[in-house]
């Protein structure tokens, strides 16, 4: 095949499958640019830039969600490779991207309603957030190493720069250098990863990879040990770790929730992990899909390390929220460790598709189960996240404080944000009947279908029970302060009632926490139907 024949076939490619196959990545740039032009001819007069931007996130929402539900309704196992298989499209990929698209219209909409950027800065600062989203969106579908490294990145380098957003204040300042730090340490050593895989398998293309390394392993000839394939595969999860803020890749994420916003903290928290956690599973799955020979023991105990560094993950995060006293810092540690519960589903994942011969007939059923569980527990928690922070911007508007103590006796003041924030705080524990319950349930259920394979699982489990009663005295300490503490004489009113838009919205985004929690059917069934798309 020439040049020209080459040519020919991109362009065939490119206009006839795969632009139709990215409208909300599309919509989403088409929107960045009218930000852009809104800025340069002062269009920004008359045309409020946060609504160019809820209406692009809106429209790139309607996309992502017709694209869902055709292939849901399709019932075939859809799988397409877009630009000559740099990019996969299947239920996966349209899962995350309508569950991305959904959470940046309800992040844009809390920034209208708390005023965080002004009509100067909001250009600027919603071209971030879309820039940000659409990395995201790459991570989900991205089915080539280089792909991999250019959707981390196109999701880390606007986070960078809105952690410090807040122009001439030290604290943001400090943190969105200390996360640029952490942030270019955990690239290299991820690019170098990569790098070597690349030169090792000849490809770069994550649907070839399992078959590469079957027959490297294979040949009898072979110079490449078990353990350098594994020390390869652990340097390009680094950089997934440090987006996951696991342990112990994890320093940068407190302090870039308190110097950054809180909504910017509420986008990061839920956002960038769910990307982030799409992108390990089809990373894992691409490894030791089909039959690993060789390297079956050797994916067994990468799955077996995830499990036990999303425990220790769990237990850090939940140990360290005790001492603190500024309430973002508290979401901070909070999310790390719900990033750790999230990773023992994967964990499992990985584990349960590496199991011996004799349990490999139950394998892929379990496994999909597992998936189905993370899957559930990142819906729950966009709504249950969100919400909270939610909470804390609408306060702070009002106390100009995000200290834990300031927030004695809300309750008698504004009982609509007191309540949501109970509901959400019990949702995060995993107290019944709330969604979070729920998915937890999932997750340590599949925990322990892989104990069956490894006993260590059950010590993963058991550190996810213990952890769950550890996080509840925490929670539980911002809400006796808001519901039991005496109001200071003097302290600021807030005036977040029932029937204001802030209230509206902060109901909103709380609902769906008791919703999920009761009504479970719905979206699991959903969950399954993508999780069994990795699992033919």
């Amino acid at each position: 095949m020439n040049f020209e024949q080459i040519l020919n076939l991109f362009i065939q490619d490119t206009t006839q499958t795969s632009v139709g196959l990215i409208r909300p990545e599309l919509i989403l740039c088409g929107t960045i640019l009218s930000l852009l032009l809104v800025r340069l001819f002062s269009i920004d007069r008359w045309i409020t830039p946060s609504w160019v931007a809820l209406v692009g996130a809106f429209v790139a929402f309607g996309f992502a969600a017709t694209d869902f539900l055709a292939l849901k309704e399709s019932g075939g196992e859809v799988v397409q490779e877009l630009f000559t298989g740099l990019l996969i499209f299947d239920r996966f990929t349209a899962f995350f991207r309508i569950f991305l698209m959904l959470f940046l219209v309800l992040v844009v909409t809390l920034t209208i309603l708390s005023g965080l950027p002004d009509i100067e800065d909001g250009p600027d600062f919603y071209t971030l957030l879309f820039g940000s989203t659409i990395g995201m969106m790459v991570m989900a579908s991205s089915n080539h190493l280089l792909i991999l490294f250019l959707g981390v990145e196109m999701t880390s380098v606007p986070s960078y720069v809105m952690v410090g957003f807040l122009k001439g204040r030290r604290v943001s300042s400090e943190a969105a250098f200390k996360y640029v730090v952490y942030g270019a340490g955990a690239a290299g050593v991820m690019l170098y990863g990569i790098s070597l895989l690349c030169g090792l398998l000849g490809t770069g293309n994550m649907s070839l990879m399992a078959e590469r390394l079957e027959l490297l392993t294979s040949s009898g000839d072979s110079i490449v040990s078990g353990t350098a394939i594994a020390v390869m595969i652990l340097m390009v999860m680094v950089g997934l770790a440090f987006k996951l803020s696991i342990f112990p890749f994890h320093f940068w994420c407190p302090d870039a929730f308190e110097g950054a916003t809180a909504e910017v903290a509420g986008f990061l928290s839920v956002a960038s992990k769910a990307g982030a956690f799409a992108l390990l599973v089809r990373f894992a799955l691409s490894l030791s899909s089909g039959d690993a020979g060789a390297l079956q023991p050797t994916f067994l105990y990468i799955g077996l390390g995830v499990g036990v560094i999303a425990a220790i993950s769990a237990t850090y995060g939940n140990l360290a929220a005790y001492a603190q006293t500024n309430v973002k810092r508290l979401l901070a540690y909070s999310t790390i460790a719900h990033a750790g519960y999230m990773l023992m589903g994967v964990s499992a994942v990985i584990v349960l598709m590496n199991a011996p011969a004799d349990q490999m007939s139950e394998a892929s059923a379990n496994a999909t189960r597992a998936l189905e569980g993370l899957l559930y527990y990142l819906a729950v928690y966009m709504f249950m996240n969100l919400g909270a922070f939610a909470v804390v911007a609408f306060i702070r508007n009002s106390i100009f404080s995000e200290e834990i103590d300031d927030y004695a006796g809300l309750i008698s003041v504004t009982p609509i944000l007191c309540v949501c924030m109970l509901i959400c705080m019990f949702s995060l524990i995993g107290m019944p009947p709330f969604g979070g319950f729920v998915g937890k349930f999932m997750i340590f259920a599949s925990l322990f279908e892989a104990g069956s394979v490894h006993w260590v699982m059950w010590l993963v489990l058991v550190a996810g029970g213990v952890n769950t009663v550890f996080s509840l005295f925490y929670y539980l300490r911002v809400l006796k302060v808001m519901f039991l503490d005496p109001r200071p004489a003097g302290a600021p009113d807030v005036d977040v009632r029932w029937g204001s838009l802030p209230g509206f919205y902060t109901i909103l985004v709380t609902v769906p926490v008791v919703i999920l929690g009761v009504f479970v059917q719905g979206l699991s069934s959903t969950a399954q139907n993508v999780a069994s798309v990795l699992f033919p």
